[in-house]
């Protein structure tokens, strides 16, 4: 197409066809995806990415600080020229650059003067891949000179006339800000008669006797300094004369009938007309052959000043104000010139292209008068810098190509005219790279059956790789209509079936070389519910059930919810939320409503709802309580633009009264079809005034309310269309939050149909730098919810504000917010880290907060990373499992629980923001001190005998240190074996016997006693005593013990029992016998431990007496070493 309309037009040349074809056969540019590993390791020319202002007016108090902050691979060094020359700052004490930075400081509370750095600056970031300029900064210090002294005459004025105090003040850097007070430091009053004009004077129309004063005081504040100069006192007397002459108006300010003015496209246009008269005139003003703009104009002073905010070359023309009273009128034109400083139509743009390709750089501008556009290269005008046969310069156009890596340079555009200039740096950056896949490989993707599925593949290298999909390792590649291919390289299965799930394999290619990779999808089976929730109705304190069974994917883990209302359940215990069913006990009226049950899952979620009508069981058979019939003959009156009055006749209200009417209302325009909630009344009004919004189409409805539920909706009224008007309220919930490092994504929630009050909606999205002298940047966007502003520093405060708009005008002032630019990854480590160890098992961890700067985003937190090199009691290495610990906000220390005793660990510590976490701190070492060991692994009897056993026992799993010694414990159990022998017939014969026999023996030896003879068994028992049978003893009362030679049998090897058989008591303080009830041990033949019982002594035997049973080794303690 292009050629035949080429043909047509005979006056383009040759040279500009063939320039045209050209252009229509450019390879677009690389796009680079914003992969923090990719960036790091990809070759970029300088960039600017911070700089001071333009005009950049310094207190000459402070240092003064010259930002330049730039970007490259490698990172850029700098250097300054000031008044177009080098300056050399090594030659300067007074002069430093910030380390890895171009900002320059300038110290001046060291006794530098700032008057001596006076000058336009400029900054340059060099690589090896090009050159980058900053604007020309003009540095000025701020003045604020003292009034000059003069001396003031006191001001005699007749009543009525007219009279101006000049204020006159010093001329300051920036103009000081003019305002006047008394001596008590009160502002004066002003008002239509006596007010402040632009230039500072006071002017009053005509003078009044309380106008007579002394202290007219006029006062400039210089902000920049934060000083305050103050003017003489003037003084002001009045002089009445009877009868005071009225005075037709006459022009204070400005002067004559016409004057002009010149202002800047997108500045405030002020203009002034102050009158003098008797009575005081009113102003107003008009613009001759049409309006004023509207919502961007206001008048303040009294309606003396006319505003006009953000001008355009459309507002120029004569602006004309009028000075009235009763007496007559006074007039004045001002004709207004809107000029423009420069302003970008296209800016130029980062190139990013491959060795061999073709492409471009555009720079256009406009303003008034039209700017000149000219081209620079690495910052050297493009007219003397280096050749370059690739390029070529056509105006505001520089065309590349067959490019090559030689061709990498930065460019600077530079578009000016008398009013100002625009400088703008675009790199142009060849690269040959061979294909790199940015997804991570084998990740895995699950979707819903009968749901699209996105496989990414995200890539990059140059030229720009080519990629192929295949199913499978081995599989063929993907073609046909049931796979959609995207240019990022993701793959699209528009309708996943079951047999989609598998491996999935993407090939990226180029001439540099080409590189694979795997990812896994899975598709799983939709939830569905299968037995949804039916209508119920129940009788109050009734009891009654939902059912909300359901099927789901197998590897999938639903979640059940029930609301009410939309709503959560109430927080009472009648609501019984089963596995499959919603249960309510003892319904009460507050039931009635709609239960909905919503089936959650990782990938897709149901639901499905039931209405619950709780009714009242009736009193007798005969009355029957229902619901009220619809109300009806509903009519509108009293139109008016923002309300109307609806009344309406009430239906049968069913034998249950009527406790309210609600009102809805439709939107015919805007939502048709859709019910809202408008109001409601008691049940005895049948009628409501409602107000209305503007360009709406209303339509109405009623429903009555009883006790027992809702009726149906009346038949809707006739609809009413209200008149249009600006609107009344801007978006909510306005945010800024960055979603890149370079970019600022301006959100609100729009206003709904009946809100945008008139056709067109639209909104003006305005933003700038906060605590940065910038003005407000504008764009009016359609009716959208989202505006990304690209091109930010990052993570930094940006004040914001979102304001609707439609055919009839503006809403009001928006209220501006604060949100920020996107975040990147924190750039540096936490450090001084250091580790405190409070014992075996607790470490605490300190370490230096990294600068705020640094952090590039919301400081969230800092993260912990330790884990287990080694145990020091085993010397053996396992898997290492890295733990992480998080601490909230800016702290700068943490407490490390859990650890392992005696062993060898290693942390560090990263900082994290919103984007993610920055650098590692280096790795620092730390031991824990041995700890307490756990048990033993084992312990078993072995070898057990009638008066030894042996114990054998494994090493603890977890010795936490050096194993020293073991301890061992014991105590006796009563025997588990007793026989009650007394229940025994043959015991109980043989007790009886012994007794008659010693009741027979007593009986003989009391007739033997009566007749005074011996017995030959006592005789035998006086003169034999049995050497076994000890008598008691005298020096403490007890009786001898049993002994046998079975006590002196050695215990088995391990046994530390001394040699004398004792055990002492001072021998062990843990001995089993201070826990015992005075019991000697013994163990079964299975190793069971058993007791035989023993009477407590009172009193143990000082050495050498032994137990009457045999000994055991578990009467003693054993310490094994």
């Amino acid at each position: 197409m292009q050629p035949k309309v080429m043909m047509k037009k005979k006056n383009i040349s040759a040279s500009k066809a063939s320039l045209i074809l050209f252009l229509c056969q450019i390879v677009s540019a690389l796009d680079v995806p914003l992969d923090s590993k990719l960036l790091e390791e990809l070759l970029q020319p300088p960039t600017i990415t911070q700089q001071s202002p333009k005009d950049y007016i310094v207190d000459p108090r402070e240092n003064i600080v010259i930002q330049c902050e730039a970007k490259g691979k490698p990172p850029p060094s700098f250097s300054w020229t000031r008044n177009g020359t080098h300056f050399d700052i090594d030659k300067d004490a007074l002069v430093t650059m910030k380390p890895n930075s171009g900002t320059l400081v300038i110290n001046i509370m060291n006794g530098g003067k700032a008057e001596a750095y006076e000058g336009v600056y400029q900054c340059t970031a060099r690589n090896e891949r090009g050159a980058a300029i900053s604007n020309n900064i003009v540095i000025r210090p701020s003045r604020s000179p003292l009034w000059t002294k003069e001396k003031l005459e006191p001001n005699q004025v007749r009543e009525g006339d007219s009279l101006v105090l000049h204020c006159r003040p010093p001329v300051g850097l920036p103009p000081p800000i003019i305002f006047w007070m008394d001596n008590a430091f009160q502002r004066l009053p002003q008002s239509e008669r006596v007010s402040q004009g632009l230039n500072g004077d006071l002017y009053f129309s005509n003078v009044q006797p309380e106008d007579t004063r002394e202290d007219y005081i006029c006062y400039a504040r210089f902000n920049h300094t934060q000083t305050i100069q103050q003017k003489q006192p003037i003084s002001v007397k009045v002089f009445s004369t009877k009868p005071v002459t009225e005075r037709q108006p006459v022009l204070l300010t400005p002067t004559g009938s016409t004057s002009t003015k010149v202002e800047l496209r997108g500045n405030v246009l002020l203009l002034e007309c102050i009158a003098a008269g008797l009575p005081t005139p009113v102003i107003r003003w008009i613009k001759e052959g049409g309006e004023l703009p509207a919502n961007r104009t206001f008048f303040e002073n009294f309606k003396k000043t006319l505003k006009i905010i953000d001008v355009s070359e459309a507002d120029s023309g004569n602006y004309k104000c009028i000075a009235r009273n009763t007496l007559g009128s006074a007039h004045h034109v001002i004709s207004v010139t809107v000029k423009a400083a420069p302003y970008w139509i296209t800016a130029p743009r980062n190139l990013v292209l491959s060795p061999g390709e073709d492409g471009m750089l555009i720079c256009r501008a406009n303003g008034n008068p039209k700017p000149d556009i000219s081209w620079l290269a690495n910052g050297v005008p493009i007219a003397i810098a280096p050749e370059d046969p690739s390029r070529k310069v056509d105006g505001d156009t520089i065309i590349f190509s067959h490019v090559q890596e030689r061709s990498s340079a930065v460019y600077q555009c530079n578009a000016s005219n008398e009013y100002g200039y625009l400088l703008a740096n675009a790199f142009v950056n060849v690269l040959a790279e061979p294909p790199r896949i940015l997804t991570p490989a084998n990740k895995l993707y699950q979707v819903i059956a009968d749901s699209p599925a996105l496989l990414d593949c995200a890539y990059f290298g140059s030229p720009k790789p080519e990629i192929e999909w295949f199913k499978g390792v081995k599989g063929s590649i993907l073609r046909g209509n049931e796979y959609v291919f995207h240019d990022n390289g993701t793959l699209e299965i528009p309708v996943a079936q079951k047999d989609s799930t598998g491996t999935y394999t993407c090939v990226a290619r180029n001439e540099l070389g080409k590189i694979q990779n795997e990812v896994q999808l899975e598709v799983k089976d939709p939830t569905m519910i299968i037995k949804q929730p039916e209508y119920k109705v129940i009788q109050r304190y009734g009891q009654v059930s939902f059912e909300c069974i359901i099927k789901h994917d197998s590897t999938l883990l639903p979640t059940v919810i029930w609301l009410k209302d939309n709503d959560e359940l109430p927080d009472d215990e009648r609501f019984l939320v089963g596995k499959d069913n919603l249960t309510i006990m003892n319904v009460t009226d507050k039931d009635d409503g709609t239960y909905t049950c919503i089936v959650n899952t990782t990938l897709d979620s149901v639901s499905a709802s039931a209405v619950l009508t709780v009714v009242a069981a009736p009193p007798t058979p005969a009355i029957i309580y229902a619901r009220p019939n619809p109300p009806f003959d509903l009519e509108l009156t009293g139109q008016l633009e923002r309300s109307v009055e609806l009344s309406w006749v009430p239906g049968d209200e069913n034998n249950s009264p009527i406790t309210n009417f609600v009102i809805e209302f439709e939107d015919g325009l805007h939502e048709p079809g859709v019910w809202h909630y408008q109001t409601e009344v008691p049940g005895t009004q049948t009628t409501v005034q409602l107000k209305l919004s503007p360009y709406v189409s209303y339509s109405f409805r009623v429903i009555a309310v009883n006790e027992i539920g809702r009726s149906q909706p009346s038949e809707p009224s006739e609809q009413y269309l209200t008149k249009s008007a600006n609107p009344d309220e801007n978006p909510s919930n306005v945010q800024g939050i960055g979603s890149e490092p370079d970019n600022l994504v301006i959100t609100w929630e729009s206003l709904r149909g009946f809100q945008s009050n008139g056709p067109g909606l639209q909104y003006k999205v305005s933003w700038r730098q906060k605590d940065v002298d910038d003005e407000w940047t504008s764009v009016i966007v359609a009716n959208v919810s989202k505006y990304i502003v690209s091109g930010t520093p990052t993570f930094v405060p940006y004040e914001i504000k979102v304001q609707a708009l439609n055919d009839l005008g503006y809403a009001p002032e928006p209220l501006e917010v604060i949100g920020h630019s996107g975040e990147d990854l924190p750039m540096v480590a936490p450090g001084n880290v250091q580790v405190h160890v409070i014992n075996s098992t607790l470490a605490k961890v300190h370490w230096d907060p990294v600068p705020l700067k640094t952090v590039r985003g919301h400081l969230q937190g800092y993260k912990v990373y330790y884990w287990k090199v080694q145990s020091l009691s085993r010397r053996s290495r396992r898997h290492v499992e890295k733990k992480i610990l998080t601490f909230r906000g800016n702290k700068t220390f943490g407490m490390l629980p859990g650890l392992e005793p005696y062993s060898s660990y290693k942390l560090n510590v990263r900082v994290v923001n919103g984007k993610g976490e920055g650098p590692a701190s280096p790795d620092k070492v730390f031991k824990t001190p041995e700890g307490v060991p756990s048990s033993p692994s084992f312990l078993k009897i072995t070898n057990p005998t009638l008066d030894s056993l042996t114990l054998e026992w494994g090493s603890p799993t977890h010795p936490n240190g050096v194993l020293t010694s073991y301890i061992l414990k014991f105590q006796p159990t009563m025997a588990s074996r007793q026989v009650d022998i007394a229940t025994q017939g043959w015991f109980i014969g043989l007790m009886c016997a012994v007794a008659l026999l010693i009741l027979i023996l007593l009986i003989v030896c009391f007739i033997r006693r009566n007749k005074g003879g011996k017995y030959p068994v006592k005789e035998k028992e006086d003169a034999h005593a049995d050497p076994e049978i000890q008598p008691m003893k005298e020096d403490d009362g007890t009786f001898g013990e049993y002994s046998d030679a079975e006590d002196h049998k050695p215990l088995k090897k391990g046994s530390r029992t001394p040699s004398d058989r004792t055990v002492k008591k001072e021998d062990s303080d843990d001995s089993l016998v201070d826990y015992g009830e005075g019991v000697n041990g013994q163990f079964n033949e299975d190793g069971s431990f058993i007791g035989q019982y023993s009477g407590k002594k009172e009193k143990e035997p000082a050495e050498g007496n032994e137990s009457s049973e045999a000994p055991s080794p578990v009467n003693a303690m054993n310490s094994f070493v």
